[in-house]
């Protein structure tokens, strides 16, 4: 049995007539005829009484068709379904983070999407990068925001913008307005605020002391963004925080550091073998276009400048 042979049968209902029915299916009488006897032969059973000088359903043909027409309005309705998701009318996207990014680069590139996507639902997560990997790989993702370095085997990255990281200082600090670069070895006499261990960034930027043979002096350690910027605002505290922040919070004042911080680039994940939805394809163009504009720090180089990872 294929779904042509419902159609067919249906149309002969339709029209009581297969003269009728195959000029409307756009085939031959004896086709027609032939298509419809082998649906009966499939079902051992009589379909159409042909006796009388129209078509007409039997028993069995009245209790099959109302099948066969709920079975070709649900095909109808799935085809319909698929064509809402790939329209991006309708849909679900399954997205993680790193923590930092939902302090500057979640808020306005989500709304842009679902202003552009108001059907699709968004499932947003904030993780730690050793977890996104993992959770890509086991399809409980489809897409991932976080850094480039040398990724699980199966994940694919395409790099989004350069984000560069700085000293940060409250209005109360004595580095508050201090235009020349504080070089790095003085930062042993700043006490700090900084994200906690688990934090990729805290990684880097612990990297970056010890590379520059610095104990500092560590005397808050957070595991939020927004708890750094306000005890920071309000104390004689410093920290280390991605400039995009600082530019965005007018009690927050940058101090330039000799030599500056690596920069690093941010990089969308996804598993390099798996179905890619409608959802997450609009999701990464829009990412690529809005990112480098909205995001990018000025003074590191142009960040459309960095490539698919």
């Amino acid at each position: 049995m294929e779904l042509r042979h419902l159609r067919y049968l249906l149309a002969v209902a339709e029209h009581a007539n297969f003269t009728r029915a195959a000029e409307a299916l756009h085939i031959s009488q004896p086709t027609l005829s032939q298509q419809v006897k082998q649906l009966e032969r499939a079902l051992r059973v009589q379909l159409l009484d042909r006796s009388g000088r129209t078509v007409r359903l039997t028993d069995a043909g009245e209790a099959f068709t109302r099948y066969a027409r709920r079975a070709l309005q649900d095909l109808a309705a799935g085809e319909r379904a698929v064509l809402d998701v790939q329209d991006l009318s309708r849909g679900t996207l399954r997205l993680a983070v790193t923590p930092t990014f939902t302090a500057y680069l979640i808020g306005p590139l989500v709304a842009d999407f679902h202003a552009r996507y108001g059907g699709i639902t968004l499932d947003l997560r904030e993780m730690a990068q050793d977890r996104i990997e993992p959770a890509l790989l086991a399809d409980e993702l489809d897409l991932g925001i976080a850094f480039s370095r040398e990724h699980l085997p199966g994940i694919a990255g395409t790099g989004l913008f350069t984000e560069t990281l700085g000293l940060v200082v409250g209005p109360g600090h004595p580095c508050a307005g201090r235009s020349t670069a504080l070089p790095a070895g003085e930062l042993a006499a700043h006490p700090l605020a900084l994200l906690s261990g688990d934090f990729a960034t805290r990684r880097h930027i612990d990297a970056y002391l010890a590379g520059h043979g610095v104990t500092p002096r560590i005397s808050v350690e957070a595991n939020s963004i927004n708890a750094l910027t306000e005890i920071v605002g309000r104390s004689a505290l410093a920290t280390v925080l991605p400039d995009a922040i600082t530019r965005g919070t007018a009690h927050l004042h940058p101090v330039p550091l000799d030599p500056p911080l690596p920069a690093r680039t941010v990089t969308l994940l996804r598993r390099e073998a798996g179905y890619r939805s409608a959802a997450a394809r609009a999701f990464t163009a829009l990412a690529r276009r809005w990112a480098p504009e909205q995001a990018g720090p000025p003074g590191s180089g142009d960040p459309r400048s960095a490539a698919p990872e």
